[in-house]
């Protein structure tokens, strides 16, 4: 039992570094070739809109309109939409006087943003027409827009980009340290994963908000069929396996309003467990087929494959494995007893140890590389480092949970103003 045990141990260990080592690299990029890129100037200015899907969110939508009023563009190139999706408050009034062009739906049927976006979109090109928008702009009602945002996107989509991701900062990093966490994560990201894709010439992948899609590929999908519970993964995959690479725009700046109640972030990311579930059952085996076969796209396809894939039901399966081994060990005699507990404590303490210091200097890393660009004093960018492995810890009850649960739907998290939030900050 020792020594199979100590060969399984082994075994995941080295399987796991192997088939994740491509983000090492990825790493290694991220934090080695950040000298700036020459600015890439645009042929054409193109027309976009912006696209909002919003429930009950009139107390922040005012100031996502607002940001995008001032964006550094020209006015009669770029609408703002707003969908006030099964609304009970003044969503639709708010994004009116903002100056929006606003729809509303009423569908308790057919919820989440997929539907949402679905619907938004056909209505616009019933209205305005089929080629009305060169692209469209995807944002959720939270955020804050950069004044370069539709510049900065303009110049990735005149370089041939159908579809393209920009960088994720958050608006109130230091609310807490749940807000901390999500923030770095989010900044991890876009730091050590879609800027080394985009400068090693491989797929990125969009992350619910601030990206871009083209009006072709939108006319391609007939829309957006995306309407699993995480459509952003779901699009990415899909993009990924029918050979349109996502690019990304490290200039063009979003800013998000982070969840600051545990409560909140385990419903938001029992939702994401739940949706790469689903992702899973749908695109595994073409994700697996386009990884080996499709020729110019398989390091995109083998991206996004180690992604979804729930490589960690496999780590909480082996630490469980060890777990139960050691405690069973209790009852064996004793010369068998010490040689038991000495392999399966082994293992939990190294996986434990590693774990947290790995996720530390993660988190270190990403801080410090992104130490300019988060809106926090210096010792609120350093105080909540030490929860950041606890963070990502919470993932394996989260998916756990989403693995038993049968169904997961879309919950509401109530979002603040900035100026609130800068109020809450100063407490």
């Amino acid at each position: 039992m020792n020594k199979a045990l100590s060969v399984i141990n082994l075994v995941v260990v080295l399987l796991l570094t192997t088939v994740y080592f491509y983000q090492f690299v990825y790493t290694v990029v991220g934090a080695v070739c950040r000298r700036k890129r020459p600015s890439y100037t645009a042929k054409k200015q193109h027309s976009f809109a912006a696209l909002i899907c919003a429930r009950n969110e009139s107390p922040v939508i005012g100031e996502l309109v607002q940001s995008l009023k001032e964006q550094h563009y020209p006015k009669e190139l770029f609408d703002i939409y707003v969908l006030a999706d099964n609304c009970t408050d003044d969503t639709a009034d708010a994004a009116r006087r903002a100056g929006a062009l606003v729809y509303e739906r009423n569908d308790k049927t057919r919820v989440g943003k997929g539907f949402a976006m679905d619907f938004l979109i056909r209505h616009i090109k019933a209205d305005r027409g089929e080629d009305a928008y060169d692209a469209f702009f995807v944002f959720d009602a939270d955020n804050i827009v950069d004044p370069e945002f539709v510049a900065e996107m303009n110049k990735t989509y005149d370089q041939g980009y159908e579809a393209a991701t920009s960088y994720r900062n958050s608006k109130n990093f230091a609310s807490n340290w749940i807000s901390a966490d999500y923030s770095i994560w989010f900044l991890r990201e876009a730091r050590f994963m879609n800027y080394p894709r985009m400068l090693l010439g491989n797929g990125c992948a969009v992350s619910g908000t601030g990206f871009m899609v083209s009006n072709l590929l939108i006319k391609e999908n007939n829309g957006w069929p995306f309407h699993l519970l995480t459509e952003d993964i779901q699009f990415s995959v899909n993009c990924a396996i029918a050979g349109h690479k996502i690019g990304y725009c490290d200039n063009a700046v979003v800013y998000d309003e982070q969840p600051t109640s545990f409560a909140q972030s385990w419903k938001q990311r029992l939702r994401w467990s739940k949706g790469f579930y689903q992702v899973d059952a749908h695109y595994l085996l073409p994700l697996a087929r386009g990884a080996v076969r499709n020729k110019g796209r398989r390091m995109t396809c083998y991206d996004m494959l180690m992604t979804v894939i729930p490589c960690m039901l496999l780590t909480i399966a082996v630490f469980a494995a060890n777990l139960f081994v050691a405690i069973s060990a209790l009852t064996m005699p004793h010369y068998m007893m010490g040689l038991v507990l000495h392999t399966a404590l082994r293992y939990l303490l190294f996986s434990v140890v590693n774990y947290y210091v790995g996720m530390f200097a993660y988190g270190a890393l990403t801080v410090a590389c992104e130490w300019k660009h988060i809106r926090a004093t210096n010792w609120e960018k350093i105080k909540y480092l030490w929860s950041y492995p606890i963070f990502g810890a919470t993932y394996i009850p989260i998916t756990i949970a989403a693995l038993s649960r049968g169904k997961v739907e879309w919950s509401h998290i109530e979002h603040h103003s900035s100026a609130e939030l800068a109020k809450e900050e100063i407490r």
